[in-house]
C-alpha cells in the first residue's frame, strides 16, 4: 500500500515522499526528522495507532506537518477522535489516485479535507453536545481546541461573511467566487479568523460557527 500511495504522489509531480513509516511510532519519529509538509495516517497500526501518533505529532510544537487519515473503515469513532486528535482530512483507501494527490494537495494548502456530508457528521456530533461529550473510546472535545463560551472575537464585516461561508464547508476557490474576491485575500481573511479564534483548523472554526449563530 505505501509503495502503490509513493508511486501515484510523485507520478502527480510537485510532491516528494521524503519517508515511509510502518507503525505509528515510527511516524512521529520521522516526523521529527524529516519535517515533512504532510503525513498521510493510517489508522489501524502496529506499536502505535495513527490517533495517537497525530495526537503526538500535533501536539510537537516543532512540527507544522498536516495529517491525513488514509483509511479503510468509514466509522464516526475514527472520524471525530483524528479530528479531535488534530487531523487536518480525513480520506477512505478506496478513493482514487486523482482523489489522494488532490487531498495531499489540499491539506498541504492548509484547507481541511471534508467532504460537505463529512461535515454535517461532525458539526451533528460536536455543535450539537455539551462542551465535553464521554463516548465509548473515553472524553471527547472539540476539533481544535475552540470552545463555545467566552466573548465573541472582533472580526471585521469581511471575516464574518468569510466565516459564514466556511460554516456551509466552501472552499477557498467557492469563497472567493461567492464574495468575488481573490483566493489569496479568502486565505488571508481564514487566517485572521483562525487567528482570532484560537483555532488550530477549518474545522475548529466550522464548529465554533454553528454553536455560536455564525451560521
Amino acid at each position: 500500500m505505501r509503495t502503490g500511495f509513493r508511486m501515484i504522489l510523485e507520478a502527480a509531480g510537485g510532491i516528494t515522499v521524503v519517508g515511509e513509516a510502518e507503525n505509528g511510532a515510527a511516524a512521529v519519529a520521522q516526523a521529527r526528522t524529516e519535517r515533512p509538509d504532510v503525513i498521510c495516517m493510517d489508522v489501524q497500526m502496529p506499536v502505535l495507532d495513527g490517533l495517537e501518533a497525530t495526537r503526538r505529532i500535533v501536539a510537537d510544537p516543532d512540527s507544522s506537518a498536516a495529517v491525513l487519515i488514509v483509511t479503510t473503515f468509514d466509522r464516526d469513532d475514527y472520524l471525530f477522535q483524528a479530528l479531535a486528535a488534530g487531523a487536518s482530512g480525513f480520506l477512505l483507501k478506496n478513493a482514487g489516485p486523482e482523489d489522494l494527490v488532490a487531498a495531499v494537495r489540499v491539506v498541504a494548502s492548509g484547507d481541511a479535507l471534508l467532504a460537505p456530508e463529512v461535515t454535517r457528521r461532525v458539526i451533528a456530533r460536536f455543535a450539537g453536545e455539551p462542551e465535553h461529550a464521554t463516548t465509548a473510546g473515553g472524553q471527547m472535545t472539540p476539533p481544535g481546541g475552540v470552545t463555545s463560551g467566552g466573548v465573541i472575537p472582533p472580526f471585521t464585516e469581511r471575516e464574518v461573511d468569510v466565516l459564514r461561508l466556511l460554516a456551509q464547508a466552501l472552499s477557498n476557490a467557492e469563497i472567493a467566487a461567492r464574495l468575488v474576491i481573490g483566493e489569496a485575500t479568502v486565505k488571508t481573511h481564514v487566517s485572521n479568523v483562525l487567528q482570532k479564534l484560537g483555532a488550530r483548523d477549518r474545522v475548529a472554526a466550522v464548529v465554533w460557527a454553528h454553536r455560536n449563530g455564525f451560521a
